[in-house]
């Protein structure tokens, strides 16, 4: 699709000093933002609004500044790009990725603790002493926020906040934070030959910067974006944003509804009984991705949708009825019934077809790791061998730290593994389907009950191992691990990969303590209770709530979920064969995977339309109108963040709040 170009592009400081203050600000701003103003997210999902917003107008400022200073462009494209990546990188750590329930996370045991409830007595007897804020003034305070806290400036207020309670937490939170995005690094870095060079995967979400990547290396950047498809492309979902957006700030102006509740067109019962809660979604943006993801993916995640919901209502015909009470102890983000335990199985599955189809790219890596003199070694076989002893020194350590806090060795190594197996395949869905918004249907933790019951586990290893996965495993709507696939991507042929490496890493450490000073501000000030909070404090209070009848009564799960995750795990290995087995076969296993997932409630009718428009393209057009058309799907993403970005500047002045052009 894009023209392979010579190694060695450099990538000079200024790109990474602009990339850098700008990704500082956006997590400094998220908080903020996303929080108090429930304005539209600047961050989130793995195509995120701001960096995208920013890389349009830093694009329009270089092709200006080569046209007026005459000396060329201030930024190249690979640097614009580069720019761009390490925004989306830390974007999602202001906000669900990391400091959307932080806090609460480490306050709620307190907070919400009760007589009913019995947590002061069962469960604060397990909180380690450092990684918990101890005094009650703290706690309440960042609840009901500091007394004349909305009335001081900022640095007043930094001045009032009982940072004494929070140093400890901060600090031992702080060394898991960092040893995990080392490790995680790392084992990117292992996988990335194998996604890039092995495999050739698409990178859906990156093909719109390669492009103008491409036009402004290629000195076109004016046929660009004035190609009359793209500009068709971007029409639509101005119009549809600038009506839209009128009628929410003055209701008499008409609107288009960009949301159908199909539902009710559906019998109760019968076969089509997983169809009475169907909604279609209208995004454009969603519906560009879809189209520029490959055919066969595309298909699949729509098709497995349909399929899933058509598997609810033969249960139901059949008589096969499980009530929710077999999943005993959940994890998962959004789990509610027996059949969507499928996905452990299929996960465990899949990430295994992964490993066997890198086996020979990873066992080359372990004998380079291995050999201590080796000559006319190829370039990036030295990178790769401090990249494998770099995950063994990052999954050591975070052994350690678990075993510092009370969980053997052994089930340190087990709750580790399953977190970087369900990441792992979490970064293979994003960066193959070009899923921008990602959900797990089951967590880690329900992988580890349905195979060996979490009687294998402690209570302290329980305990501290679900708080740390609703931490960093849990909400992988904005994990860094695809992000980091898709900076090395986007940097694949340039010189210093050491130096990026090193950015990226830098970079993830920086805005981690940024968003955590920025968060921690916010809720003192205003208090959490009074902010846009509501979904963080009740998916972190269930964890509490779900962990709490293990301690006491030990409660297992049913029997049929063994048989849901074994079927899962059948249906998978038997889609990972034909898919590599038979070159026609038109489902990709990945599809599979997002069957439950929330995320595809809302995505599936922009993959269906995505989908055909491709397919039709192709069989009717062949590349030529491929081509053609691609820039119109193009437009549609550009357009829709355009006006996203847009709404998003009128809303932080707008005291009825910001329209919202995509999805929460």
């Amino acid at each position: 699709m894009f023209k392979e170009r010579k190694e060695g592009e450099t990538i000079r400081p200024r790109a990474f000093i602009l990339g850098c203050v700008l990704a500082v600000l956006i997590c400094a701003l998220t908080p903020f933002n996303n929080v108090y103003r429930n304005a539209t997210p600047l961050g989130g999902g793995y195509f995120p609004l701001a960096p995208f917003y920013i890389l349009i107008w830093l694009t329009l400022i270089t092709v200006l500044s080569g046209k007026w200073l005459k000396t060329g462009y201030l930024l190249t494209g690979l640097e614009l790009v580069f720019t761009w990546g390490l925004m989306v990188l830390v974007s999602g750590i202001a906000y669900t990725g990391f400091a959307r329930t932080f806090f609460i996370n480490l306050t709620a045991p307190f907070y919400f603790s009760s007589v009913e409830n019995r947590w002061q007595e069962i469960i604060q007897p397990l909180l380690p002493d450092n990684l918990f804020p101890r005094g009650n003034e703290a706690v309440e305070l960042i609840y009901n926020g500091l007394e004349g806290g909305r009335d001081m400036g900022w640095m007043a207020l930094a001045g009032n906040i009982p940072w004494d309670a929070w140093v400890l937490p901060f600090f031992s939170w702080g060394v898991f934070m960092v040893i995990c995005y080392f490790l995680i690094l790392c084992m990117i870095h292992i996988i990335s030959h194998q996604a890039m060079q092995n495999e050739r995967m698409n990178f859906p979400l990156l093909i719109v910067p390669k492009m103008i990547q491409t036009a402004l290396e290629e000195k076109n950047p004016g046929l660009f974006f004035c190609n009359r498809f793209l500009l068709a492309g971007v029409a639509i979902p101005v119009c549809l944003h600038l009506l839209n957006g009128l009628n929410f700030y003055f209701p008499s102006v008409p609107q288009i509804n960009t949301l159908v509740l199909a539902g009710s067109y559906f019998p109760q019962q019968g076969i089509f009984n997983g169809f009475i809660k169907l909604k279609l979604y209208f995004y454009p943006a969603f519906i560009g991705f879809a189209f520029l993801a490959s055919k066969q993916v595309s298909f699949s995640f729509w098709f497995f949708y349909i399929l899933g919901a058509f598997f609810t209502g033969i249960l139901s015909v059949a008589g096969w009825s499980f009530p929710a009470s077999e999943l005993g102890t959940t994890f998962g983000p959004t789990l509610s019934s027996p059949e969507e335990t499928q996905m452990i199985g299929a996960f465990i599955v899949f990430a295994f077809f992964l490993v066997w189809l890198a086996r020979f790219h990873f066992w080359g890596i372990i004998r380079n790791a291995f050999t201590f003199a080796q000559k006319n070694a190829e370039p990036g076989q030295v990178t790769d061998k401090i990249a494998f002893w770099g995950t063994g020194m990052g999954f050591f350590s975070l052994v350690l730290w678990f075993s510092f806090h009370g969980v053997t060795i052994g089930q340190s190594i087990l709750i580790i593994v399953f977190f970087l197996l369900f990441t792992m395949v979490a970064t293979r869905v994003v960066c193959q389907g070009g899923i921008t918004y990602f959900t797990l249907t089951v967590a880690p933790f329900d992988a580890i009950n349905t195979l060996f019951g979490l009687k294998i586990l402690s209570n302290p290893a329980l305990l501290i191992g679900s708080i740390s996965q609703k931490i960093l495993f849990l909400d992988l709507r904005e994990s860094v691990a695809p992000s980091i696939l898709h900076v090395l991507r986007i940097t694949r042929r340039a010189k210093s990969k050491g130096r990026i490496a090193g950015a990226v890493f830098l970079m993830m450490v920086v805005c981690l303590m940024v968003s955590a000073v920025a968060m921690v501000l916010l809720c003192y000030k205003y208090g959490i209770r009074d902010l846009q909070m509501d979904w963080a404090t009740r998916t972190t209070v269930s964890v509490y709530n779900n962990i709490l009848p293990v301690f006491q009564n030990h409660m297992e799960q049913g029997a049929s979920i063994k048989y849901f995750a074994i079927a899962g795990a059948f249906v998978m290995g038997l889609l990972s064969i034909l898919y590599h087995r038979f070159y026609w076969w038109p489902l990709h296993p990945i599809g599979y995977l997002m069957v439950y997932s929330s995320a595809m409630k809302i995505l599936w009718l922009s993959f269906f339309i995505g989908w055909m428009f491709n397919a039709l393209c192709m069989r009717y057009g062949g590349i030529g109108l491929f081509t053609k058309m691609r820039n119109f799907f193009v437009g549609l993403i550009m357009g829709d963040f355009l006006m996203g970005g847009t709404w998003a500047i009128i809303g932080l002045f707008a005291e009825t709040g910001s329209y919202q052009v995509l999805p929460l």
